[in-house]
């Protein structure tokens, strides 16, 4: 897929339904400084190619397809801002623009290796915007140190664990963090493959309980946000 425009409204759908929500088209409309009108015409373009699903008056949703590219686009966005903000240390006032304009021209080789470069970063410098994790195939971030690449895309969508609500159910899939935090979330019993079901939600961003190997886990949200589900 090389449509600029259509890169751009997924990535913009993404960041807006990532609350799980159905995005507005004044919300897109406002998010991409475009006319309602010219918004709801693309909309209808990219129902019938798969991306979203769409009701006048409802709103929009990525389907799973829509998703896997609006992430892959978030991704690649929020890592060239680190690398122009951290390595290049170009003006935070012009970060955005720049990085929404090399998107489109880089390969996932490049995003790939831009990743390794900056130490895979978890979030935005600015903002401290998650940076959501890649589709490579890898049980962990240092897997993917220690093996280097090319690794084959996973065919499974990922969430993190403060994605999922009280009662849902998720198995393992990617642990993003260096050694140490690897090692202490597999003594937890915290590897890949494994069931983990949330039980309870602290309010006010406190610990997330989970039942893991018949054993209850209350993690915090910053070790909980490391740890990415398959849903179901």
């Amino acid at each position: 897929m090389k449509d600029e425009r259509i890169e751009e409204y997924l990535e913009a759908l993404y960041k807006l339904t990532e609350d799980g929500k159905p995005a507005k088209t004044n919300e897109i409309a406002s998010a991409l400084g475009l006319s309602p009108s010219s918004v709801t015409e693309m909309l209808k373009k990219l129902k019938a190619k798969g991306f979203v699903k769409y009701k006048p008056y409802y709103g929009v949703t990525l389907t799973r397809k829509g998703r896997r590219h609006g992430k892959r686009m978030t991704r690649r966005h929020r890592i060239l801002e680190r690398f122009l903000t951290d390595v290049l240390d170009i003006e935070d006032s012009d970060v955005h623009d720049q990085a929404c304009e090399m998107e489109h021209a880089i390969s996932d080789e490049v995003e790939e290796a831009l990743c390794r470069f900056l130490g895979h970063p978890e979030e935005c410098s600015d903002d401290e915007k998650p940076i959501p994790p890649c589709d490579k195939d890898v049980d962990s971030c240092v897997e993917c140190i220690e093996k280097g690449g090319p690794h084959p895309d996973r065919k499974a969508e990922l969430v993190s664990l403060i994605s999922l609500r009280k009662g849902e159910k998720g198995t393992v899939r990617f642990l993003r963090g260096g050694k140490g935090l690897i090692r202490r979330l597999s003594d937890m019993g915290l590897t890949r493959n494994t069931k983990v079901a949330v039980n309870k939600i602290a309010p006010l961003h406190g610990p997330i309980e989970i039942r893991v190997r018949g054993t209850n886990l209350a993690l915090g949200r910053g070790v909980a946000n490391k740890v990415f589900v398959e849903k179901g």
